[in-house]
């Protein structure tokens, strides 16, 4: 027998965060806002509260910089929402791979005080689903001391690691809004669509594909449709792998781990994918620990690692988390999977990144801006892509990899890469 819920107000459940506590934020889609804006009511009372993160959505309202010293954010991957106070210095970033970001909480690194999810309303059995964000909050909510629920009818109840029974959480407050939306198509651009035809053509039969964010990895998908029995085992998915599964091009029966699973950690797209991953048993969202361990992702055969990049310099070090010193994203899971894939039989780790800025400016660049992280180094990189070709750059010295590069850099930005080569290397 369920015992039945008993829902409090959002200021009253979080009037158990004390001043210095560590407060985890479940992310994606599912960044309870809600809370959010409750949490400021208690500001009066509270200084030095430390908010983690990864990616979050929307109005965070406590990160406004009338509240610092009070609320101050930590985070481990940044995005739009937490990006300005990151880089006016109001908050602070944690550079890490997202498979060992659990390992902070287990071991105590960032331990965890209280837990703010978002979830689904509880089945006939008392359990809530994580629903499409399950990547690092299950190791959170399995390692707080304290867990408020945001229980939320809105949220898809997602099978695989995210399933918490109601009788865990300390708190349940109710609150009834969409989860936030994504559309990586509509940003899409002919550069994008042409790189998509760049690296479908890299990918044989038979792979298993992992996709990074943005609109790359979609116009990727795009290209897909007369490939056959592909797998996934990825760290997010959105909406561009709901055609490819209905076509039967994903099945996943070929895949040496999961076979016949979408295998995925956290889900972002439009209100189609969410309602298409409710209750669908063959998407299992996983711990971030497993899905995003290179020793797991190897274990695949022809895996296929697609991620994105800021810029790459002419010997292949790849800067994915930052403008030189502007911090605009993360480490992420960029390099777990570019290591998987490269180990596994037959897989092909993809760079795969425009030629240009919006500005203009070349992503091919003879140095990296001063204060660029390099997430991803030299000696792991493989395949780059851009729409005017490919480069591999594995087994290829210096040199070589510069004349590769230049290549399919855009043509008008040749001759000076061209020139920056000679300077360095002596060659052209």
């Amino acid at each position: 027998m369920t015992i039945p819920i008993i829902y409090k107000s959002a200021e009253e459940a979080l009037s158990v965060i004390e001043s210095g506590n560590r407060v985890y934020l479940h992310g994606s889609a599912q960044t309870p806002t809600y809370l959010l804006k409750g949490l400021k009511e208690h500001a009066h009372r509270l200084k030095d509260v430390e908010l983690i993160s990864i990616t979050v959505y929307g109005d965070l309202q406590v990160d406004k910089p009338e509240y610092a010293g009070i609320f101050h954010f930590n985070s481990l991957f940044v995005s739009a929402s937490t990006r300005c106070a990151v880089n006016q210095g109001l908050a602070d970033y944690v550079p890490v791979f997202l498979s060992e970001i659990p390992e902070l909480f287990k071991r105590g690194i960032l331990p965890i005080d209280v837990a703010l999810v978002q979830v689904s309303m509880p089945d006939a059995h008392g359990y809530c689903s994580l629903g499409v964000s399950v990547d690092i909050a299950r190791s959170a909510v399995n390692n707080a001391k304290h867990i408020i629920a945001l229980v939320n009818p809105n949220v898809p109840r997602t099978h695989g690691d995210g399933l918490i029974h109601s009788s865990r959480f300390d708190s349940h407050v109710y609150c009834e809004e969409p989860l936030y939306e994504m559309d990586f198509s509509a940003k899409s651009t002919p550069a994008d669509r042409k790189i998509g035809e760049n690296v479908a053509e890299l990918i044989e039969d038979k792979s298993t594909i992992q996709m990074g964010i943005g609109s790359i990895p979609d116009a990727v998908l795009k290209c897909l449709s007369n490939h056959r029995d592909l797998g996934v085992h990825t760290e997010m998915c959105s909406d561009g792998i709901i055609d490819l599964f209905e076509k039967d091009v994903i099945n996943n029966k070929y895949k040496q781990i999961h076979p016949n699973k979408i295998v995925t950690a956290f889900a972002l797209g439009t209100k189609r994918l969410y309602d298409y991953v409710n209750d669908n048993p063959a998407f299992q969202f996983l711990d971030i620990d497993y899905v995003n361990d290179p020793h797991v992702i190897r274990r695949n055969h022809k895996m296929v690692a697609i991620n994105s990049a800021i810029e790459i310099d002419i010997t292949g070090q790849v800067c994915a988390d930052s403008i030189g010193t502007y911090q605009y994203s993360g480490v992420g899971g960029q390099m777990d999977f570019i290591r998987g894939s490269s180990l596994s039989e037959g897989g092909k780790p993809i760079i795969a990144l425009p030629s240009r800025t919006n500005k203009g400016l070349s992503r091919i660049v003879s140095t990296l801006k001063p204060g660029a992280g390099v997430v991803t180094t030299r000696a792991h990189v493989h395949y780059v892509v851009t729409e005017y070709g490919v480069a591999y750059l594995f087994g290829k010295n210096l040199r070589q990899r510069a004349k590769a590069l230049i290549s399919i850099a855009h043509p008008d930005d040749r001759e000076q890469l061209e020139r920056c080569c000679y300077e360095r290397f002596r060659i052209f």
